[in-house]
């Protein structure tokens, strides 16, 4: 019923909506001003509180609608979310409900989004492959790849605590820096700070540590989706990156959209995965599952937008920096992320997040991160207002968005998830 396409729903705004039609159904935190975090819904233009109708829902989810975060509720698993979701469908499109709904519908730009759950960890992947390789490019260009690309989904720990809610202020990094003609390191304010184009994964039931969760199974612990933004010090990572890895050019900021889409939303919009190119190597079968092969891939639309200070000042429109393709850009699936991520038994917890990675496409117009638009800073982008930019300067804000179209189905939206620059004072 959830993803019926007839379905209409009485809120007037939801139906044509271009992020927030009754087929959606995101689940977020909310508050209004000065009111406390409670979980709400987005329907058109408004926010449903689901506090304030919990009498009309099963008695058993009002426990967990109090709470100001949703890590119980993403606990439930899959079951009580499709629920969830078929009961709310059925409030929102059946008039004999719209007396006791109606009242507790806030407009969206009436409330602030949060971070939707208590993060407990994070963990950021690279399975973007284009991406992968045309950073590779730039460091190593007789070998763009290493040889484990191929076979393990890589990821690495980033810090839960630097998860922000889109909308907040992105405070310039400082660091240890050293440029290609100086000989010793500095510290200092970022030069080259950079955006990174992901989707979020939100983990709903966890698995005992000592215990893999099978590919098969991978699909019923992920919760829902969303946009990420990995805002990384390129410089910093540059000097710091040998032997460990990305640390303090990764961990100063995290931006996330506010609303989590659910698995079963974007049921119309999966794929088969892309046949892998001749000669690389089958995945290794803890990470081969048929359903995975035909269903995994995501057909998510991806944009960014920029707009600077003097932008904004002179009423110039924002530059679209990509549009791409979550499908097109994936070499592993999410299914084969959150298997890989606990096949030494790590144990995974409701409302752990996970970063796909930058998301690439293989064309110009796809490129998910001014690092590989620029080409490494040697070709700025010239902007409306005659401005260029290699890398983000101060006042710089950008926009990241996400939908899903096309084969008949509703159209549905992520929202937008949005960072902008600030100085740090440090020069």
């Amino acid at each position: 019923m959830t993803i019926d396409q007839s379905l209409k729903s009485w809120v007037a705004s939801a139906n044509g909506h271009r992020d927030f039609p009754i087929q959606n159904l995101p689940l977020g935190i909310f508050s209004e001003a000065k009111g406390r975090r409670r979980p709400g819904v987005a329907i058109g233009d408004y926010v449903l509180d689901l506090v304030a109708i919990a009498d009309l829902l099963d008695e058993d989810m009002r426990e967990d609608f109090e709470q100001p975060v949703l890590n119980a509720w993403f606990a439930r698993g899959p079951e009580a979310q499709r629920r969830l979701r078929e009961r709310l469908a059925e409030l929102l499109s059946d008039a004999r409900y719209r007396d006791d709904i109606e009242p507790q519908l806030i407009g969206q730009s009436e409330v602030r989004l949060h971070v939707p759950c208590l993060v407990g960890d994070y963990t950021d992947f690279y399975v973007g492959i284009h991406h992968a390789t045309n950073v590779g490019k730039q460091f190593r260009p007789d070998q763009p790849l290493l040889p484990n690309y191929k076979y393990v989904p890589i990821g690495y720990h980033g810090r839960a605590s630097s998860v922000r809610p889109s909308g907040e202020d992105v405070i310039r990094p400082g660091g240890q820096r050293k440029g290609p003609d100086e000989e010793v390191p500095t510290y200092g304010a970022c030069r080259r700070l950079d955006y990174e184009l992901e989707l979020g994964i939100w983990i709903g039931q966890g698995n005992e540590l000592g215990s893999p969760i099978p590919i098969g199974e991978a699909g019923e612990h992920i919760a829902g989706y969303c946009l990420l933004n990995d805002w990384s010090a390129r410089d910093l990572q540059a000097w710091e990156y040998q032997p460990l890895g990305p640390f303090l050019a990764k961990n100063f900021h995290t931006s996330v959209s506010g609303w989590v889409v659910s698995p079963d939303a974007l049921a119309p919009f999966r794929k088969a995965m892309p046949a892998r190119p001749a000669g690389d190597p089958a995945p290794l079968p803890y990470l081969d599952d048929a359903a995975d092969r035909e269903t995994g891939a995501l057909a998510v639309q991806l944009e960014v937008t920029l707009t600077t200070e003097r932008m904004r000042a002179e009423g110039v429109a924002p530059h679209v920096l990509s549009r791409g393709s979550a499908d097109a850009a994936m070499y592993w699936s999410a299914a084969q992320i959150v298997t890989h991520h606990s096949s030494n038994g790590c144990n995974l917890q409701p409302g752990d997040l996970i970063g796909t990675g930058t998301l690439s496409t293989d064309q110009d117009e796809g490129l998910g991160s001014l690092l590989e638009i620029s080409r490494g800073g040697k070709q700025p982008v010239t902007l409306a207002n005659g401005e260029t930019r290699s890398f983000l300067e101060d006042g710089d804000e950008i926009t990241l968005r996400a939908w899903c179209e096309g084969g008949g189905a509703v159209r549905i939206g992520f929202g937008e998830c949005v960072g902008r620059v600030v100085g740090s004072g440090q020069a």
